[in-house]
């Protein structure tokens, strides 16, 4: 079955396909949705609403703190004041302005152990192993994905108070880490943590604090899966295997509510598998993509799914034909593709029924 689909919004904005891939879309509680997106030296980011509105230019600005170094997933505070940068050496407040709010320093993502840091402090070491941070809902704390600064090795998850960076809580992990992002729940109150170790897996991890103690949930037993999206409305959140062989509904717990298998292949193509970007659309549905293996079997293909029971309605149909590569859900009816050959970011809905004669 054919769903047909219709444009709402398109606007060019350079850089903005890392928008699909989750690291550079931020969504806060209340329906807050951002672009973080580098230009050169600078961390650029972009109200989506105002952006589809006509306002072009950046909300904020912020200095990028180390020359050189690429990696690492950053945050920044739900009031636009400050942007938090998980870095190779450190974790690093900044103020808009460029100022220096505080810095938390640890090991180095490097991964090799006992070399030397030589010269600059903030010379950047080979390697692309990173990490990520994400400012809670509230704007009061700062969780952080980094390397233990007693041993240079072992990786911590570390919550920290957003004001001066001082340390509040650690949970130790038993990862080595490849890349890592947060997702912070729609309640405020939890936050996600998700580790890439590459060929060696996922491990996903649930946090709370409470102000006085840290709460974890390691799921990571019984699954082997890449965190996805959460909805305000539903009470758990979305995982793809890691290779795309299912995608899952799970409560907070990890407890399966719901499974998707991917669509079946034609004749003659091999065995389909779901993308690592799938998302809520709304509360009553989710996109899954197929565009990683549809490359030798013809256009990208984007499908809709229930949000309840993950079973297949339908396959998207765009009004120009497919569209290139993943989608970005955003949970208000609307999703984001990005053509990378006009650099253009274009926002998306189901098609309105037909009116009633």
């Amino acid at each position: 079955m054919s769903i047909p689909v219709q444009l709402r919004d398109s606007v060019r904005l350079l850089g903005a396909g890392g928008l699909l891939n989750g690291f550079a879309f931020e969504s806060r509680a209340g329906g807050a949705r951002r672009a973080l997106l580098k230009n050169g030296t600078e961390l650029e980011v972009f109200d989506l609403d105002e952006l589809f509105t006509g306002e072009r230019a950046p909300s904020v600005v912020f200095p990028m703190p180390w020359p050189g170094w690429d990696w690492g997933v950053h945050s920044v505070s739900p009031d636009g004041t400050f942007a938090v940068f998980s870095g190779q050496r450190e974790v690093r407040a900044v103020a808009a302005d460029g100022r220096t709010l505080w810095q938390y320093r640890h090991g180095c993502w490097d991964q090799e152990i006992g070399h030397l840091h030589t010269g600059d402090e903030q010379q950047v070491c080979r390697g692309s192993e990173h990490g990520s941070c994400r400012v809670s809902d509230d704007g009061r704390l700062v969780w952080a994905h980094v390397v233990d600064p007693e041993t240079e090795y072992d990786e911590l998850w570390v919550v920290l108070d957003a004001r001066d960076g001082r340390e509040l809580a650690r949970l130790p992990l038993d990862s080595v880490t490849s890349g890592s992002h947060h997702l912070s729940h729609p309640d405020g109150v939890h936050m996600a943590l998700d580790i890439g170790m590459g060929q060696d897996g996922i491990l996903l991890y649930w946090g709370r604090w409470d102000g006085e103690k840290l709460t974890t949930w390691d799921l990571n037993e019984t699954m082997d899966r890449i965190l996805m999206d959460v909805h305000q409305e539903h009470a758990g959140f979305l995982t793809v295997e890691h290779y795309g062989q299912d995608m899952t509904l799970h409560a907070l717990d990890g407890a399966v509510l719901a499974e998707g298998e991917p669509p079946e292949a034609e004749e003659d193509e091999d065995p389909t598998c779901w993308d690592w970007s799938c998302g809520f659309v709304d509360a009553d549905t989710v996109i899954g993509s197929t565009t990683e293996y549809d490359d030798e079997g013809g256009d990208p293909r984007h499908w809709l799914l229930d949000a309840r029971t993950l079973e297949i309605r339908g396959l998207l149909a765009y009004p120009d034909g497919p569209v290139d590569g993943f989608a970005r859900p955003l949970g208000d009816g609307t999703w984001l593709t990005y053509d990378e050959s006009t650099s253009t970011l274009h926002r998306w809905s189901l098609a309105a029924p037909p009116a009633a004669s």
